[in-house]
């Protein structure tokens, strides 16, 4: 995150949060938020410039992406419990819950006030950004409700949530741009992909790495361990045993090593990578298909990591 689009942040909530010490908390979320150097709001500014966007308060909107994304964000360690350390989580939950609500409402406070009359073929901010976030918080229920049985299931439930968000990154860019049409059809399915893309990479790195935030401790189904409940091995039958809960989660803690040695062995990663290789591919042709400059798709390509 640029330090401009940080100060861009703040004032909003100087504009929107009056109270010293909730203005404060939520400062103390964004500059945490800022020293991840995420990519969401480079992301928003690029699809503007990429689709010969020029407008004057894009920094601003690309702030809103942000605020988006962390209210999401504290959400979704408020609701897995599996982030201990980070700052939302050590004050009371109550207050993480009202920092929630008040980044949501001062972004759509922000953006009806930044937006100007809709554009034909374009929904208006408050209808097209409900609609996204909607649809990502479907994906996280589907996640937290571990309703996820068969590989269907967990693309729809990732392009649902990790892949919306992107979309709505791409929504707040391409807004008040002089995009086509066909081009937003594009980047919609673009954003499905890069989401799966991300997350697998996201699984992968997950399934060999026991701590609080692993996956198989949380009995989720990644594409990687849904690989792993399909192969029954009589030799290593303890991640089906833990699963269907045979084993509680101190006995299967004692297996870590072996579990390790296993998942690093059974091919469950290499075919993860052959899926999102699958992916990349269809992200590549995607972008082929923008009425775009080749220059702007390669600075595309590069930051959101779909290039080969």
């Amino acid at each position: 995150m640029l330090p401009s689009v940080e100060d861009e942040m703040n004032q909003i909530v100087d504009e929107y949060v009056e109270l010293a010490t909730f203005n404060v908390l939520l400062k103390s979320f964004i500059a945490v938020k800022a020293a991840e150097k995420t990519r969401w709001s480079e992301i928003t500014q690029a699809v503007h410039l990429m689709f010969a966007g020029n407008s004057p308060h894009i920094e601003r909107l690309a702030a809103l992406t942000e605020m988006m994304i962390l209210a999401l964000d504290i959400m979704d360690d408020l609701q897995d419990q599996d982030n201990a350390d980070i700052q939302w989580m050590t004050c009371p939950p109550g207050y993480a819950l009202n920092a929630v609500v008040a980044l949501l409402m001062a972004v759509i406070g922000e953006a009806a006030r930044l937006e100007g009359a809709p554009r034909e073929g374009i929904p208006s901010f408050s209808q097209e950004a409900s609609r996204i976030l909607m649809k990502a918080l479907e994906g996280q229920f589907k996640d937290l409700s571990q309703s996820i049985v068969t590989e269907a299931d967990y693309t729809e439930m990732i392009q649902e949530k990790s892949g919306s968000l992107i979309r709505l990154a791409f929504y707040m860019g391409y807004n008040s741009s002089a995009i086509s049409a066909a081009d937003i059809e594009s980047m919609n399915e673009l954003a499905y992909c890069i989401g799966v893309i991300s997350q697998i990479e996201n699984d992968i790195q997950d399934v060999v790495c026991f701590d609080l935030k692993n996956d198989l401790l949380h009995k989720k189904k990644t594409l990687p361990i849904l690989f792993l409940l399909a192969e029954p091995d009589e030799d290593f039958p303890y991640i089906q045993e833990f699963y269907a809960n045979k084993l509680t989660d101190q006995q299967f803690i004692t297996k870590k090593k072996e579990c390790i040695t296993y998942i690093i062995e059974s091919g469950c990663i290499e075919y993860s990578r052959v899926i999102q290789q699958l992916y990349r591919n269809e992200a590549q042709r995607l972008l082929a298909l923008l009425s775009v400059e080749s220059s702007w798709k390669d600075k595309f390509a590069e930051l959101t990591m779909i290039q080969s």
